[in-house]
């Protein structure tokens, strides 16, 4: 693809950051208060504004239901479209409950699942008043040794519960449903795979569809594999990015492994361009999200290199020259292929993305821009210091 083409595609990139990586977070021995970090959702919001407005590709902010609850919702979407934001994906938390110490929706008392169900609905009316496309849905449900429950009776009790949820959607909305390889449930997840939600996506309708989060898999897992076939399935909703090195760390994206990511977003560029309508389709439709909590980085700062990572990747796989490569995957010239592959892994393409940012009235170097514009030691100095003791956001 000539440059020219590439500034253009560049311009259509979006990425949608989380209202939790703005507020105070940590592991769970303990969380880090941060100066100026935000108490609340309307500050969460003024930070995604700050973020977008550096970067001019991350208009929209994903909320988690109740750490984001308020009481007017038309308010809170006016609040954000006045700083050029819109509500994106809705979270329900279906792990924080005393009740859900054995699971939510696969809990075995139905008294539960109800009150996960229950719970559910609440964010799919909030979906309604905020105008959100994604119901972006994951559990924590699992066991831990076995023999604690009859695994197929939880995945019934999984899919009654899912289809109780997928009914209700919104004529707009998608349920877009995560997988976690582990964690808490170190015998049995209920949603351990891409499979498994694959699975219940099958059973429950087209808008139905799974969220891949990079974080949430086996080592050395290919990534980029389940992206294609879930994209040629018309199956693939979502990202939910992040980086580890070990389990599921929820570092910034791109900083462990920039050529996984470079190689993921080399299948959705193919899938953008394909002949097939369907997959363009499923292509075009992708949620890009970013999943983080920044524990002990400035936040502010690591979503704009979250963000910015994800630019770099899709301009470096934009860059490749995929009819060459198709010839030579054809003609089955193993080490041609590859090295047309990384030829685009190793452009240069910060040339580039200057001329992008110029060409918009960005800065041109955002991380710098944010960093001398005095936002940091304003909010700072507005909010204080949150107390923290926990391991998840105050």
């Amino acid at each position: 693809m000539r440059p020219e083409e590439v500034l253009e595609r560049l311009k259509t990139q979006r990425i949608e950051t989380p209202s939790w990586g703005y507020g105070n977070s940590g592991t769970r021995f303990k969380t880090f208060p941060a100066p100026g970090a935000a108490r609340n959702v309307w500050e969460k919001i003024e930070d995604a504004a700050e973020v977008h407005r550096l970067t001019g590709i991350a208009p929209s902010i994903a909320l988690h239901i109740p750490w984001d609850r308020t009481e007017d919702w038309e308010r809170l979407k006016r609040f954000a479209e006045e700083r050029g934001l819109r509500i994106g994906a809705i979270n329900p938390n279906l792990f924080q409950e005393e009740e859900y110490k054995l699971g939510s929706l696969a809990h075995p008392d139905r008294k539960v699942r109800d009150k996960a169900v229950a719970h559910v609905l609440e964010c799919i009316e909030i979906m309604r008043a905020t105008g959100s496309r994604d119901l972006s849905l994951w559990l924590a449900d699992g066991t831990n040794y076995a023999g604690q429950d009859h695994l197929r009776a939880r995945k019934h009790r999984l899919r009654e519960a899912l289809e109780r949820v997928y009914a209700a959607l919104p004529a707009h909305g998608r349920l877009l449903l995560e997988y976690k390889f582990f964690e808490p449930g170190f015998y049995f997840t209920d949603l351990s795979d891409w499979g498994t939600a694959y699975a219940h996506c099958l059973g429950l309708g087209e808008r139905a569809q799974v969220l891949v989060d990079l974080g949430h898999h086996a080592q050395a897992t290919n990534i980029e594999a389940i992206v294609a076939f879930l994209l040629d399935e018309g199956r693939l909703g979502g990202f939910h990015f992040n980086a580890r090195r070990y389990a599921d760390d929820d570092l910034i994206v791109g900083t462990t492994n920039p050529f996984e990511l470079f190689c993921i977003y080399t299948e959705l560029v193919q899938a953008e361009e394909d002949p097939d309508p369907e997959v363009r389709r499923t292509a075009q439709e992708v949620a890009y999200m970013i999943d983080q909590s920044h524990n002990i980085e400035p936040k502010l700062e690591a979503m704009l290199y979250s963000v910015l990572n994800c630019q770099e990747a899709y301009a470096k796989a934009l860059l490749v020259d995929y009819v060459a490569l198709h010839q030579a995957q054809a003609q089955g010239a193993v080490l041609e292929a590859h090295r047309i592959l990384m030829e685009g892994f190793r452009a240069d393409v910060r040339p580039l993305l200057r001329e992008f940012r110029e060409g918009l009235g960005l800065p041109v170097d955002p991380i710098q821009a944010h960093r001398n514009s005095g936002y940091l030691q304003r909010v700072s100095a507005e909010r204080g210091t949150a107390s923290a003791g926990g391991g998840f956001p105050s």
